[in-house]
């Protein structure tokens, strides 16, 4: 019998700073059966939603998203890190726990009414995807479901994305 995905996750006490538990998703990723449960435990929530495309934020979106794509038969689309696409972008700046960071989109990459699923491996504080959402938002694109591998539901990322369909495999209660 298959183990559930939780039972893949390796938990660090106390990282990066004590008091905090460390959700580690590369264990999931190092076995074939973890990573089979993610990736169709993100594509069950997809089952009946009407969408266009997936994006994923570098780099675990990547990680999750293509195979998602993939088995879905939809395209992909990468938000990165400023100044690593080729093409022109939009971009927005989100908030860090310690300062902030710019993510960018290709210009072109989401067309007008396309239906959008975002998919990322960890909902925190919302602060990425947020910004995500704003881009899609303003190419045009509409977001129709946001699905994570975990949720850290003692950061309550879920209120900055209110009003949007949103569903983890895995919730965690604290940070």
């Amino acid at each position: 019998m298959m183990k559930k995905l939780e039972e893949y996750v390796v938990s660090i006490p106390d990282f990066p700073e004590p008091g905090i538990i460390f959700r580690d998703v590369t264990s999931i990723l190092q076995d074939a059966d973890g990573l089979r449960l993610a990736v169709d435990g993100l594509l069950d929530r997809l089952k009946d939603v009407d969408y266009d495309v997936v994006v994923g934020p570098e780099s675990r979106g990547f990680i999750f998203g293509v195979p998602v794509a993939y088995q879905a038969c939809k395209g992909f689309v990468p938000v990165r890190k400023k100044g690593k696409l080729p093409r022109e972008t939009i971009q927005a700046e989100y908030e860090l726990e310690y300062g902030s960071a710019v993510i960018e989109i290709h210009k072109d990459a989401i067309l007008p009414g396309q239906k959008v699923v975002i998919i990322d491996d960890l909902i925190a504080t919302g602060g990425t995807i947020e910004a995500i959402v704003g881009m899609i938002e303003q190419l045009g694109g509409e977001v129709v479901k946001i699905c994570f591998v975990m949720e850290l539901a003692g950061l309550k990322g879920r209120e900055k994305l209110k009003g949007y369909n949103i569903d983890s495999i895995i919730t965690y209660e604290g940070k």
